[in-house]
């Protein structure tokens, strides 16, 4: 574990500031949430109808889809592992077929109009797709995390740690989805952003109701379970912000981004979701989610798209 990593465990064991960390953070992540609409509004770039607008639009959607998923923690406390690994295969079902068919095959077809090569444009997604499996490879080394539903154990603020270490993951993770959805919408074509935003918001409902469950289990209150799960969207209209202020100013930078979260979202799937949902025997359950999901995204595509 590198020395940032040591800092942030040392710091989320201590309860006191497991404490702090309770009360300020919703704030904190308010503030900087406004912050940064202020900013993308104060350049102008944030009408609707522009990318911004629409980039901005689809996050906040995705965003609201985690609130939605973790409403039904008012009334359960718990789910069984086999429907959570349902839910997390579905997702990743959803957010495999999405890189494939909203964030590849544009980004491909983008970068051959770009570039007048379909090799260059396959070449400049396909670097943007290791960029952003390296990314999230960094970002899990140098942030410690937990993966949904494992390593609780040990005295109550113990599991208070880790489950919030498995919050700031899902948040983390958020953040490359609101950039596919920012990408997306940048080069002005709705029909790679609607489609992209539609899924990530599909798949936001069973995570933001495991993040939920996951706080529930270390006695929060229903609400303020509800709350802090809500409160891991967030980083989706970020990372749209982003998205769309690192792609839109210099044409090949497109494509590159849509391979950029394409290779994300793969990295989550296969280093997160699918070890997790494969974990607790319930790999055929798990599988069988994940090709659902593949079906109603590749669906969802073709309806949108």
């Amino acid at each position: 574990m590198n020395i940032a990593a040591r800092i942030l465990q040392d710091y989320f064991s201590d309860p006191r500031h497991a404490a702090t960390l309770k009360f300020g953070s919703g704030g904190l992540a308010l503030a900087l949430l406004a912050t940064l609409l202020w900013v993308a509004w104060a350049q102008g770039g944030a009408r609707p109808g522009t990318p911004m607008g629409m980039a901005l639009a689809g996050s906040g959607a995705a965003a609201l889809a985690t609130a939605l998923g973790a409403l039904p923690v008012l009334f359960i406390r718990k789910i069984s592992t086999r429907w959570e690994d349902v839910m997390l295969g579905f997702g990743a079902g959803v957010m495999v077929a999405a890189a494939c068919f909203s964030l590849i095959l544009p980004g491909a077809a983008a970068g051959a109009d770009i570039l007048g090569s379909k090799l260059a444009g396959t070449t400049i997604v396909a670097v943007g797709f290791v960029l952003g499996a390296l990314f999230l490879l960094l970002a899990d080394k140098a942030l410690p995390h937990e993966h949904p539903g494992a390593g609780r154990h040990g005295p109550g603020w113990m599991q208070l740690r880790h489950v919030w270490l498995m919050v700031f993951a899902i948040a983390l993770h958020n953040f490359p989805e609101g950039m596919a959805i920012g990408v997306g919408f940048s080069g002005g074509d709705t029909s790679v952003g609607i489609p992209l935003a539609a899924a990530i918001a599909i798949q936001d409902i069973p995570e933001g109701l495991v993040v939920a469950v996951a706080l529930r289990t270390v006695a929060y209150t229903p609400w303020r379970a509800a709350a802090i799960a809500a409160l891991t969207g967030l980083a989706e209209p970020l990372g749209a912000i982003v998205g769309v202020a690192l792609t839109s100013g210099f044409a090949p930078l497109y494509p590159a981004g849509l391979g950029f979260a394409a290779g994300a979202m793969i990295w989550v799937v296969s280093h997160e979701i699918i070890p997790e949902t494969h974990r607790k025997g319930h790999e055929q359950a798990a599988t069988l989610g994940l090709i659902g999901g593949f079906v109603v995204m590749m669906l969802l595509d073709t309806a949108l798209g």
